[in-house]
């Protein structure tokens, strides 16, 4: 870990050998933390036969994200990059970090899919009903306050803003049971609910609905 602290070399032989996109191929990265990486594993039908590219990495945070965003996103040349990070920095994975801290990494990942002419999706936290590992923090006013800020910048900068929370939450402000298995993590009722979610997003990203609300 010390040695690798954003895991750069998780992907890197995948990505040394996925190639250059087709041209007209629809590359798209899916950028995150557990939650992303186990998506194929409960949902692969998601994934299957698509140009899906996965690029989840159990337990990172923003600040790993994004200094793997390069080598994981950019360089593989994507047309479109699914941002969803931040639900370990409120539970301090890597250190205390505040709601600025949280949203400036992802601003900045987005910036740099922008700048690379990358369509950017900017996808909410998901509710959580604790951290089974970190069981002191209640992680419901920064999920909040960083869910807010973000749809915010995304209508601003045109991104699309992608709304898992509101689908998958409870009058508890938590993840709805039938979603998890743990309070944190989808299960694969909860991985449908985000395919489709995931889905309409694609489709409005590559200009069939427009820049969404």
């Amino acid at each position: 870990m010390a040695q690798d602290w954003a895991d750069l070399n998780r992907y890197k032989k995948q990505n040394d050998v996925l190639g250059k996109p087709l041209p007209n191929e629809n590359r798209i990265v899916f950028m995150g933390n557990s939650i992303t990486e186990s998506w194929e594993s409960f949902f692969p039908e998601f994934f299957s036969n698509k140009n899906y590219i996965n690029r989840g990495i159990s337990g990172q945070t923003t600040p790993q994200m994004l200094i793997r965003f390069r080598p994981d996103v950019i360089d593989i040349e994507p047309k479109a990059v699914m941002i969803l990070a931040g639900i370990n920095d409120i539970a301090e994975n890597t250190g205390p970090a505040t709601v600025k801290m949280i949203t400036d990494n992802i601003i900045s990942m987005a910036e740099l899919a922008k700048i690379n002419d990358i369509k950017v999706v900017v996808c909410s936290i998901l509710p959580a009903n604790g951290f089974p590992w970190n069981p002191s923090i209640d992680p419901d006013q920064k999920i909040n306050a960083i869910n807010t800020a973000m749809k915010d910048y995304a209508k601003k900068n045109e991104m699309v803003y992608l709304d898992y929370y509101s689908s998958m939450v409870d009058d508890k402000n938590e993840l709805k049971e039938d979603y998890t298995y743990d309070g944190v993590h989808p299960n694969k009722t909860g991985y449908r609910v985000m395919s489709d979610l995931a889905n309409k997003a694609i489709s409005t990203i590559f200009g069939l609905n427009g820049i969404n609300d």
